[in-house]
């Protein structure tokens, strides 16, 4: 039948099959065709395929991601700082002794060179005077509202719009292969639990993550889960393999990180297992987004891209390997 014949709903009927029958034919169409790319579908087809000899059953098909830098960006400084920083303002009228007091000062003066020179502690002084004092619905509801609305100072995008493309891709197509897939991240587990399942498809339950205490309590006849100033677990370098373990209890064959508090994870999955698969995004594209690895104070990546080439892990290279970056 010549397509001049054909009336515009059947017209339209097959433009969308064969637009479904392209993307078929390429899973991952965010990537330029090479090695990398190529890297990962062989992996999945042969642990997908029953009559290869690395055959994984669905069940035990885990695949694990860190989140800040490797499924969404982290410049120039982690996005959940930039949520803690904004509830520092937004709670700065009900404290007016911040206004003389680091590390708030530096925050509501808007000098942050003054808010990091306070190290590890004052960052963990910020988190906890903003993360806490509230009931988990109570904060979910915060980080929801900021999540919509919230913008990134340098793009001026969404935060939650600076996801990387490809690897939206790559976890549509270990899902369409029957991989269950996680957030195995250093940020907060409920900063993110409120917003993975829209963004990424991944819901709360398989989502790991930092934590802080909390406590059961009853406030006038109705039970609650409260938060409190302390820290519980740290899901970054060491933690993510325990956080692994305690959390999921099945033993990852894929995991994909960017920097060196990824590499236990890495290497959790991948040394002494087989099949398995690493991914490292390397940052290399300034032009489009950032370029930084070794000597970086934010997603330094150091000694896991030295041992990439042993382990046989492979190095996404942004610059060469993604056709664009960020969804249209």
């Amino acid at each position: 039948m010549k397509l001049r014949y054909l009336t515009l709903p059947v017209l339209l009927l097959v433009l969308s099959q064969v637009a479904n029958a392209l993307a078929q034919e390429d899973p991952l169409p965010s990537w330029n065709d090479g090695k990398t790319k190529q890297s990962i579908i062989s992996f999945v087809e042969r642990v997908t395929n029953e009559n290869s000899e690395d055959y994984v059953q669905p069940a035990d098909r885990i695949a694990t991601f860190d989140n800040d830098g490797t499924l969404w960006s982290e410049q120039p400084f982690y996005f959940q700082l930039a949520f803690a920083l904004d509830r520092v303002k937004a709670m700065a009228p009900q404290h007016p002794e911040w206004k003389d007091k680091q590390p708030f000062k530096g925050v509501l003066d808007g000098d942050l060179k003054a808010v990091m020179a306070g190290g590890k502690k004052s960052l963990v002084e910020i988190i906890a005077t903003t993360h806490a004092g509230m009931t988990t619905d109570e904060f979910e509801e915060i980080v929801t509202q900021w999540i919509a609305t919230a913008k990134h100072p340098t793009t001026g995008r969404l935060y939650k719009e600076m996801v990387f493309q490809p690897m939206l891709e790559l976890l549509a197509y270990l899902r369409a292969n029957d991989f269950k897939t996680f957030i195995v991240s250093g940020g907060g587990i409920e900063f993110m639990r409120p917003w993975t399942e829209a963004t990424y498809g991944i819901p709360p339950e398989q989502v790991v993550g930092s934590s802080i205490k909390t406590q059961y309590e009853l406030r006038d006849g109705k039970p609650v889960i409260v938060r409190l100033p302390e820290v519980d677990f740290i899901d970054d370098k060491e933690g993510k393999p325990v956080g692994i373990l305690s959390h999921i209890g099945r033993h990852p064959i894929f995991a994909a990180g960017n920097s060196d508090g990824d590499w236990q994870m890495l290497q959790y999955t991948t040394i002494g297992h087989k099949p398995s698969f690493g991914l490292i995004v390397h940052h290399t594209d300034a032009e489009r987004e950032w370029s930084y690895d070794r000597d970086s104070h934010i997603g330094q990546l150091d000694k896991a891209l030295d041992d990439a080439p042993r382990r046989g892990w492979t190095v996404v290279d942004m610059k060469q390997d993604w056709k664009r970056i960020y969804p249209n």
